[in-house]
């Protein structure tokens, strides 16, 4: 095929020198699985109320469904010290809140000799200046009780935990190729809301994969309504070519999918709101955000445990970009926020 039209091509790992080689035109595609190192790179300029800091890329695991590792390649950490570095020139920018992200962020530290963990990463992260900080999505092989003990201590941490739990059926669970069972997910988020005060517990759920029977799907169903889930996103099963579930036997239609999706959509929507309505009453740390709410104009800002909240009456910019003791008194569930006064 003929692509003149084309003047640059990038492989993932590359795309952070796109300046450079803008300027030499030259057409680059790496091999992602002969990447070996994390692309260390520093942001100077930012001008979000909080920090994205990616600490890792890639993944180890070969879920069935998944094509992440054929286009991120292998786990590759970000670097202790440029890790820091970075968080500690978005303290200089005056950004107080962290979010860690990655691919897998569990899998942090595990290429490096000696290996570390993700606690040995966090350790360091609670000595810097920065006031508070989010992990991004963990599998619950690697969220074991020394790491929710860990961030149950530590007075930066934001309670709001995404699992990537995928399916609450065994059954599913085998097929997906993800190496736990539903029982083990369920004594997870009870063990985390035990530790925490009203902790935000969302999830990735997918119904309808290759071979998901009536009763697979009914106890995924019943396991995520009888849990302390407080969100999930639900997505239908579809097919990613070059993957082991795309080739699988018993693939369901789209109607059945799509009915499982919206039953499940349903009953998240409703832990959603219980989950929302149990914080009203009470007293949060929220993060007010640099922009007032488009529609409203006043104050927005985010509690720790990942909800978000109007303040009433007020729109003083002085405000923007610091934490404010907020009590909740109302839902507004036009806008999905809260609403809370200063206190």
């Amino acid at each position: 095929m003929d692509l003149e039209f084309i003047d640059l091509v990038l492989g993932n790992d590359d795309k952070f020198d796109i300046v450079k080689l803008i300027e030499k035109r030259q057409n680059l595609v790496t091999d992602i699985f002969s990447v070996n190192s994390f692309n260390n790179q520093l942001i100077h300029y930012y001008n979000n109320t909080r920090g994205y800091l990616k600490i890792q890329d890639g993944c180890n695991n070969y879920c069935s469904y998944c094509t992440i590792i054929l286009a991120r390649g292998k786990s590759r950490s970000n670097s202790i010290e440029n890790i820091i570095e970075q968080v500690n020139i978005f303290t200089k920018l005056g950004i107080k809140e962290l979010v860690l992200t990655g691919i897998h962020i569990g899998q942090w530290g595990l290429d490096f000799s000696p290996k570390l963990s993700l606690i040995n990463l966090l350790e360091v992260l609670e000595r810097t200046d920065i006031v508070r900080y989010r992990l991004g999505s963990l599998n619950i092989l690697e969220l074991d009780n020394e790491l929710i003990d860990f961030l149950s201590k530590s007075k930066k941490f934001c309670p709001h935990f995404h699992l990537s739990i995928q399916s609450l059926n065994d059954n599913v669970l085998r097929d997906m190729n993800r190496h736990y069972e539903a029982k083990a997910c369920l004594e997870l988020i009870q063990s985390i809301s035990a530790k925490f005060d009203k902790p935000f517990i969302g999830s990735d759920i997918i119904v309808g994969f290759p071979g998901e029977s009536e009763v697979d799907f009914e106890m995924t169903f019943e396991n995520v309504k009888n849990s302390n889930l407080s969100n999930i996103h639900v997505f239908p099963y579809s097919i990613r070519k070059n993957t082991k579930a795309a080739s699988m036997p018993n693939q369901l239609s789209d109607k059945i999918k799509r009915e499982r999706a919206h039953k499940l959509q349903e009953l998240a929507r409703e832990k959603y709101f219980d989950f929302v309505r149990q914080n009203i009453g009470s007293v949060a740390q929220i993060l007010i955000e640099k922009r007032p709410d488009k529609h409203t104009g006043q104050l927005k800002g985010v509690t720790q445990n990942y909800l978000n909240v109007l303040v009433k009456d007020s729109a003083a910019e002085s405000l923007f970009n610091t934490i404010q003791q907020v009590r909740i008194t109302e839902y507004n569930q036009d806008i999905d926020k809260l609403i809370g006064e200063i206190v």
